[in-house]
This record gives structure tokens, sequence and C-alpha cells, in this order.
């Protein structure tokens, strides 16, 4: 390099300069458009400077980031993949398999095809005995624990037991069972400042029903990472400022690091296309490398219905290489410093302090939950994810964009997660029903190739999520040979698309002359002749930005009416 390129110098722009540039790149559409509102109900720039960053935090930031830094539980972070087996002996060879080949934390879910007898517990105590653990168990009388009761060497077991209700093991110092599991609340619709909010409320609960002392040795948060990926970031790095705030007000102003375990989260997966569970999978355990997680644990991509051995392989693997060939792990806090993610952090911390607040002065968290405004709460927050996947504005690509309509779902079904309120199930429920009906479907394409194109390609999308192909008619170049076509066709239900000047020339013509057993739709929004056209018998419209189940349910609907 010469010295010449070496000495040259960019000129810096300001943010209103960068904002005069992204104006003229709009086109007309308003600046404001740019800022996105989140399911938190913060508002996301489109551009962090670092004078946003001071003027909001100001002489807090160097204590946020060094509260962070200060609160890692462990170095790097640990690999913890479930154990799967249908049989005691399939089990336990999968438990081997999996330690060999890096498995730092042994991960079992109690709720296993076979019962835990005295001889595989015995088997299980042995290996407790070397290995680090993560049990989910139902219930402090769950069979799996009494694992403990064989074990002798206690102090030299190391793990952690997630329930829904904390319980003590004496004399085992190092396995925790305080658990603040808010990967329950997230699978109810919970966003990140619920989530950071549950997790302080069942802490202070702990500590009022012993002390904060023994909370310190005993609790430990799970979280489920979702496909947000900064917000996820951030979410892990505020518990830890929002962790050094709630032992100060326990009087502790240097508290020992709480360890955060982490999973990627299910709310996102998917029976169809089930491979782009791979992709949310990386995506979701990067965001739980770089935020800080101390264990972590990724569910094969077809966990829904039944892992193979491929698919618990390439689990594994995604963590292991996040580890062993990313080095992510050897960096202290990855994201510190990033004028987003440290705005997005504070902004977790203090919306999730206010509502921990709110939860107190309720009550506490049993009184929050009994009374009822937790479950409305999180009700409110599913509905409206639930909404934005339906209608488009978020995506669950391969489910509801990008749907393989000749994907098949699986006939199995894992009995473990079938209760996980996921976004795709809705969709799923349509092929099933879809499949049944054997619609037969047709699109009527009005005009010249590059005229109906787009929107053919918008129907053929919109009934790809429920798993259907329609058939087009091809060119149709005239009035006459459109209506020809619908007379004649096969279709339960058809679709009209064409550029709205032809629809508008169309349209009219078709309702005068269509079948009693055809259901007619035309693609695009049509407001000033929509009342004149449904009184005229056409049935409705397809277009950008509904929502879709509705939608398919009705044409399913209108189609078995027809068919009976």
């Amino acid at each position: 390099m010469s010295k010449q390129m070496k000495e040259i110098q960019f000129p810096s722009a300001s943010y209103d300069q960068w904002k005069e540039e992204a104006t003229k790149a709009l086109k007309g559409k308003p600046f404001e458009s740019l800022f996105t509102k989140t399911q938190e109900d913060i508002t996301l720039s489109p551009l962090y400077t670092q004078e946003m960053l001071v003027e909001k935090l100001g002489d807090q930031l160097e204590n946020q980031i060094s509260t962070i830094r200060s609160l890692k539980e462990a170095e790097g972070f640990n690999v913890a993949q479930q154990i799967f087996g249908g049989t005691t002996e399939q089990f336990f060879a999968n438990l081997q398999d999996s330690v060999d080949k890096g498995n730092n934390y042994i991960t079992i879910d109690s709720r296993t095809a076979f019962e835990w007898d005295n001889e595989s517990l015995a088997k299980l105590a042995n290996i407790l005995t070397t290995t680090p653990f993560k049990l989910i168990v139902q219930n402090d009388n769950d069979p799996i624990l009494a694992v403990f009761n064989q074990i002798e060497e206690k102090q030299n077991i190391k793990g952690f037991i997630i329930s829904e209700k904390q319980f003590t093991l004496n004399g085992f110092e190092n396995v925790r069972t305080f658990c603040a599991n808010s990967a329950t609340y997230h699978y109810e619709g919970a966003n990140a400042v619920q989530e950071l909010a549950i997790t302080l409320a069942l802490a202070s609960k702990f500590a009022n029903e012993s002390s904060f002392e023994e909370v310190s040795k005993k609790f430990f948060v799970n979280f489920a990472i979702d496909t947000q990926f900064f917000a996820e970031i951030a979410k892990l790095r505020a518990f830890k400022v929002l962790w050094k705030a709630f032992a100060a007000a326990f009087g502790v102003d240097n508290p020992q690091a709480i360890p955060v375990l982490a999973e990627n989260s299910l709310r996102s997966y998917s029976k169809l296309d089930v491979y782009v569970n791979l992709l949310r999978a990386g995506n979701e355990a990067f965001a739980g490398v770089i935020g800080g997680a101390d264990v972590i644990t990724v569910h094969p991509h077809d966990v829904l219905s039944k892992p193979t051995d491929q698919s618990i392989r390439i689990a594994r693997n995604v963590l292991l290489v996040l580890k062993e060939e990313s080095r992510v792990a050897e960096v202290l806090d990855p994201s510190g410093g990033s004028y987003f993610i440290e705005t997005l952090t504070a902004e977790y911390v203090e919306k999730a302090w206010d509502l921990f607040n709110q939860i107190e002065e309720a009550g506490g968290f049993d009184a929050y939950a009994s009374a009822g405004t937790l479950q409305a709460d999180l009700e409110e927050v599913y509905n409206a994810r639930l909404q934005a996947v339906e209608t488009r504005k978020e995506s669950l690509i391969g489910t509801n964009i990008y749907a393989n309509p000749v994907d098949e779902l699986p006939t199995e079904t894992n009995p473990i997660l079938s209760d996980v309120k996921r976004l795709a199930v809705p969709f799923e429920q349509l092929r099933e029903q879809f499949k049944l009906a054997q619609a037969k479907i047709g699109v009527l394409t009005y005009g010249k190739l590059k005229d109906f194109k787009p929107r053919a390609d918008f129907v053929a999308g919109f009934f790809a999520t429920a798993g259907n192909i329609p058939e087009q008619s091809g060119e149709l170049l005239t009035v006459e040979s459109a209506t020809q076509w619908l007379q004649n066709a096969n279709y339960d239900y058809v679709i009209v698309a064409a550029k709205d000047d032809d629809a508008k020339e169309l349209v009219p013509a078709l309702l005068s002359n269509k079948p009693e057993n055809v259901i007619l739709d035309v693609a695009g929004k049509f407001k000033e002749e929509q009342d004149e056209w449904q009184q005229s018998g056409l049935n409705g419209f397809i277009f950008a930005g509904q929502n879709i189940v509705k939608k398919l349910n009705e044409v399913l609907e209108s189609v078995k009416g027809v068919q009976q």
C-alpha cells in the first residue's frame, strides 16, 4: 500500500447529512417510514450515532458496559444439547456419543418414552458425577430426581434443574434449582421487556421466600432466543444490568454473576420446509453467543416431529462451529460499544425495570399472575404477533411467504412440544384442511403476460401457503374469450389476475355470465368498484396486507359450499 493511500482520509457525515441523502432515496416517502415500532413499544431508528448514545446514557454508558462484562458467569459458552432416545439403550448410547463429540452439558427432559427405573437411574447417576447437566423436570416429585439419592460425592456434582417450582437438593451445593424460566412466558407470546421483568419478579419471589444470599447460590435464568437478532442480544445483555440493580435493592453492590442459559426459540419453528428451522437455529444461537449466554441449547430442525441422528448432529454442530471456528466466544461482550445495541440494551433495562416495579406494586409475581393480568398481557402480545404473521408484516420463510406448495406435513408429532404456541400453526392447519377439501382453483389471467404476471405470481404465492397450486388460464386477450373460459372452466374457485384498467372492464362482463357453481374473486384492491361488484355476485378480493389465514379459511368454507 502506498504512502499516499495510507494518508487518505474520508470525510465524516453528520446525521443531518445522512438524513438528507436518505430522504432523496425514499423518492417521496416520508423519512419517518424508516423508523420501526417493536413489540416492546420501542421505536428503532434507521441510524444510531455516538452523539445519540451519549445523549441517552451519558456517564451511565461506561457503567452499563462494565456491568455486563463483569457479570459474565462463564468464559465463553458451553454446549448443552438435549439427549434423545426411544429406549434406555438408545438413550444412553446417544448420551455417550454426544459427550464424545463435544457436548459440555448433557440436557435431559424427563418426559422420555421410557420409564426411569432403578437400573437406568444408577447408570445416569454414574454419568452425572463426571459430566455437568441440565435437567428439565415437571415438579419436585419427578421420577428422574431419584437419581440424586444414588450419588454419594455430592460436592462434585454440577448442573441446573429447570422446574416451574423451586426446590433445594440438600448437600448439592453446585446444583442450581431456583430457575426463572422465561421460556415458558416466551412461548405464551411475551416480548423481551416482559421476559426480563418476569425473571426479576421470580427472583424477588424466591428471595422473599428464602434470602437473597440463597438466591445468589441457587438462582439461574433460562431464556428462549427468537429470530430478532439484535433484540435478543440486547435482551441477554440487559438482564445483567437489571440483576445488578436488583441486587442493589438488597444492599449488595457487587453481586456474583448469575448463570444465563439459553435455547433457540421454537416459537418461529415450522413443520413446513423444516430446513429453514436450521437457519433460524443458527441465527438464534449466534445471538445467544454474542449476547453472553453461558450455556446454550440448539433444538434440531425436525424436533417438532421426530429428530433423527442427522438432525441431532447438525444441531450440536451449529454450536461447535460457533465455538471452535468463529472464535466469537473468545471475545468478551462482542457487541459492546455498538451504538445500536447499547441504546437498545438501555431501553430494555428502563422498560423492564418499570414493569418489574409494577408487578411488585401489584403484590408480586403470584398476585400478578393469579389476578389474570399476566395472562391478559401475554395474550395481547401473542395475538399481535400472530396478526403480524398472518398479514405478512412479519415473515416466516417457507410458511407464510416463499412457501413450497408440494411440501408435505410430517405425520409424527413430538408430544412434548405439541402445546407450544407456534406462529406457524394456523398455516399448518390450512394445509391439512385444503388437502382434505381437494379444492379446484384456477386463475383467469387476462391480457399479455407482462400485464397479469405480477398479480398471478402473488396469487400463486398466496395459495402456496395452503399447499395449493392454482392452474392458470394463460393469456386471454378479449372479454369474450375470458367469459367463455370461465363458463367452460371446471373449477370451484377462480381468481381474476389482470391490471387495474383491464379488470375494471372485464369483471362486470364475467359477473354477468358467471356460472352459479363458481366462486369468483379478483386480485387487487378496487375500493370504488367493491360494493357494486359484490352486489353483482363477486365473492371478494385478494390483496397484499390481507390476513391470509382469515381469507383462505373463508375461501375454504365457500368451496365446501359449492362442492356439496
